[in-house]
């Protein structure tokens, strides 16, 4: 019998009780592949395609399975990029709320004593770059000693960059005795070797059924001439009027470019490319997440990073350059079984590009014609409607599993000699308030962190103002981050 909800299981009732707030109601095949192999704690490879649920598929079991009381850090994920760090730690934290998971990421262009301090803590899963997780490693920053897990996503990524001689490094060492997960959308052969040597019995598991991109998305094409691209551009977006929409290009001039035009015209729109300051992108992506602006305009560095239920419209203004990042630009829409449109412009420059994507997805691109001038005239009022309004977020995750819960900021930590267990202590001691209702504490030298859920924060703070913590008044607030 195939499972068909995510309660089939053996999962514990604070796992299930996140999946639920996140809407995560029917397992993918990936996830219903993956999932139980993982519970039971075999060595995977996972050929899958981007947007299939690989991170859930990895990370309900790794939340399931993680100690609680463990300080040292139990899991190790790497991935290609800081945006996809940043992601999966995001969507570990989600799926581990209520079990009070931490999860962390280290990555290059953030200082090093910030992740030095945070490793301090108690740490469940460490997600990373290979580079950063290196320098951590060498520092001896980061302890392996308990790591149990190691997960390779986007493996095939890895090797494109370069990273597959840093990875086999970081395997080096860890602990022999540990369960390997590697998710790739392809498998090419250093991969595979790399698999082979470092894993026990590994089972195979080939998502392949849909083909090699989603048949939730409606893959077309458009010749424009180069000096038409700019108004073509305009005229798709006001006939097909997105709720929401990513256009790529192959390069951060082009970005601009676009950007500038766009940004002249009234549209609300950000830009992202690998010229911008990281903790600018992470703004930009935060943004477009929290539904702030309706188009992003991005190079490629945002094709792996951006996971977002409801992006209805991609446009490739340039036709990739590598036939891979056709699959990750147009895996950025029709998730989560919604329906999706990627619309591609090309020129007579471009079609061994073209002809190089569709010998890779398997299927030639449906030509069509640009928008008439009719089209566009009869789309011009509820184009300028939806333009006026702000962009809906209909399944922003993040923001769902966190709308019950407060930070409280205390004025003491390690230094007044604090541990969590006093801070659950005095909690608990509050009326009407369980160790259930306490997510996540961290403890810095001069200041504590608690999270509370359920919406019992309001009724915590206000019990803190007058109670001591192991004898010791802390000024209570809440938590600007």
């Amino acid at each position: 019998m195939t499972e068909a909800r995510f309660n089939d299981y053996k999962i514990s009732d604070d796992i299930t009780r996140a999946l639920s707030i996140l809407k995560y109601e029917t397992p993918t095949e990936v996830q219903r592949e993956v999932i139980p192999k993982a519970l039971d704690k075999q060595d995977l490879v996972v050929r899958s395609q981007t947007g299939s649920g690989k991170t859930a598929a990895f990370g309900i079991p790794l939340c399931e399975n993680i100690e609680w009381e463990e300080k040292k850090p139990q899991a190790l994920i790497l991935t290609p990029t800081r945006e996809l760090a940043v992601q999966v730690r995001e969507d570990v934290t989600n799926i581990g709320r209520f079990k009070r998971i931490k999860a962390m990421a280290v990555y290059g262009k953030e200082p090093f004593s910030k992740q030095q301090e945070e490793l301090k803590q108690k740490t469940h899963v460490v997600v990373g770059t290979p580079g950063r997780v290196m320098d951590h490693i060498e520092r001896e920053t980061l302890d392996l000693e308990q790591v149990k897990y190691l997960i390779i996503d986007e493996a095939d990524e890895m090797l494109n960059m370069g990273f597959i001689d840093k990875v086999e490094a970081i395997i080096k060492q860890l602990p022999s005795d540990r369960v390997t997960m590697v998710f790739s959308a392809t498998l090419p052969k250093d991969v595979e070797t790399l698999c082979y040597k470092y894993m026990k019995d590994p089972v195979n598991i080939e998502i392949a059924a849909t083909g090699i991109t989603t048949d939730t998305v409606e893959h077309k094409v458009m010749e424009v001439k180069q000096e038409q691209k700019l108004s073509i551009l305009k005229d798709i977006t006001v006939v097909e009027n997105p709720d929401s929409c990513i256009i790529f290009c192959n390069t951060k001039e082009n970005v601009d470019t676009v950007f500038a035009e766009l940004e002249g015209s009234g549209y609300a729109c950000e830009r992202l490319h690998g010229g911008l300051e990281q903790v600018d992108r992470f703004a930009v992506m935060d943004g477009f997440k929290a539904g702030n602006f309706r188009y992003l305009i991005a190079t490629d560095v945002a094709a792996r990073g951006i996971d977002i239920d409801n992006v209805s419209l991609v446009i490739n203004y340039d036709v990739p350059m590598e036939k891979e990042s056709y699959v990750h630009r147009t895996g950025r829409t029709g998730r989560a079984g919604k329906q999706g449109k990627a619309i591609t412009l090309v020129n007579s420059y471009d079609n061994k590009y073209l002809k190089a994507a569709e010998r890779y997805v398997g299927f030639e691109l449906t030509e069509t014609e640009a928008p008439s001038p009719a089209e566009v005239a009869k789309g011009k009022a509820a184009f300028e409607e939806k333009m006026a309004g702000r962009r809906i977020v209909k399944n922003n995750k993040t923001a769902r599993i966190n709308k019950d819960i407060m930070k409280l900021h205390f004025s003491g930590g390690k230094k007044k000699k604090i541990r969590a267990v006093d801070f659950v202590g005095t909690i608990t001691n509050i009326p009407g308030v369980s160790a259930e209702d306490i997510g996540i504490i961290t403890i810095q030298d001069s200041f504590s962190y608690v999270d509370i859920l359920n919406g019992k924060g309001s009724l915590v703070m206000q019990a803190m103002e007058n109670t001591t913590v192991k004898g010791k008044k802390l000024k209570v607030s809440k938590a600007v981050k």
